[in-house]
């Protein structure tokens, strides 16, 4: 008897930066959401989508569920409140090498308030830390419910990603495929890929107030057959004047490191050579002004 083909969705949820988003590109086998080690890195719901024999999993990687200050942190706490309404498994993410906290708790509590979705333990980066300690922050996860499995896993060394995936699948519904394409990995739209790639660049070595304050829009992207390019022209928005010297960087040598980080990653995304033209801007206090969340796309 042939096994009934699982399709459906699942979302990762967890403090910020418990790897999230790391795993989510390791299960997809592409990189569809930006990583850094900055909390709050991830801002809206991202769908990347992993095709099995057996069925697909469609995973939204969401925020980082915390306390919001900003008008903007509520919004993002919007943003994965109605993720997790509409998903079938939620995957909650503890790291291996770090105690069990008040956030976790916190997380794990507020999972009462989405009945419809199964529940697994992800505990994560098991390769940072001993077996023994492994060993312990299973037990210790254990005990917060009775979760339908828990798996470690490790999503850079790629430690039991198959056995994760299996597990997912099998508590999704039985349905044929929600994406029938099987190339696509997302369906996020090129020029969302590109904005985020710009801000995971400049997200890379500044100090840890200006993470919160940096957003990328863009003007224009134009295609150049003739020459095999592709011309992006985009904005990188800071909230006052003296972040925007941080980004620029003194001589403005900041800016050309994130413009050729940048660069590196999205040509192997639009396979050419990418002209990329990047303007750093003032929004004040963007982050708790309705108006300009909304123009920002928030």
């Amino acid at each position: 008897m042939s096994t009934p083909h699982r399709s459906g969705f699942a979302s990762f949820v967890g403090r910020p930066n418990v790897g999230k988003s790391t795993l989510t590109n390791a299960l997809v086998g592409e990189k569809v959401a930006i990583t850094s080690s900055k909390p709050q890195t991830t801002r809206r719901a991202i769908r990347g989508i992993v095709h099995g024999v057996d069925g697909q999993l469609i995973i939204v990687d969401t925020p980082g569920i915390h306390r919001p200050r900003t008008l903007l942190g509520q919004r993002l706490n919007d943003v994965v409140t109605s993720t997790l309404g509409d998903v079938d498994v939620i995957g909650m993410c503890i790291p291996a090498n770090e105690r069990i906290g008040p956030g976790d708790k916190f997380i794990n509590e507020s999972l009462d308030g989405f009945p419809r979705a199964k529940k697994v333990a992800i505990v994560t980066k098991i390769d940072a830390t001993s077996r023994p300690a492994v060993a312990q922050q299973l037990l210790a996860v254990s005990e917060l419910r009775d979760w339908e499995a828990i798996v470690p896993v490790s999503a850079t060394s790629r430690i039991q990603l198959d056995v994760l995936l299996k597990e997912l699948l099998a508590l999704l519904p039985v349905s044929p495929a929600l994406y029938p394409d099987t190339e696509q990995r997302t369906d996020e739209t090129l020029e969302a890929r590109i904005s985020e790639l710009i801000r995971e660049a400049a997200l890379e070595g500044v100090s840890d107030e200006l993470p919160h304050s940096l957003a990328v829009t863009i003007d224009d992207m134009v295609e150049r057959d003739d020459k095999d390019l592709v011309e992006v022209y985009a904005n990188l928005w800071v909230e006052r004047d003296s972040q925007k010297g941080i980004v620029i960087g003194h001589g403005g040598e900041r800016l050309q490191e994130v413009g050729a980080r940048a660069r590196a990653q999205i040509e192997p995304l639009v396979g050419k050579h990418v002209f990329l033209s990047l303007r750093v801007k003032v929004a004040k206090e963007w982050q708790r002004d309705p108006k300009q969340l909304g123009r920002l796309g928030f």
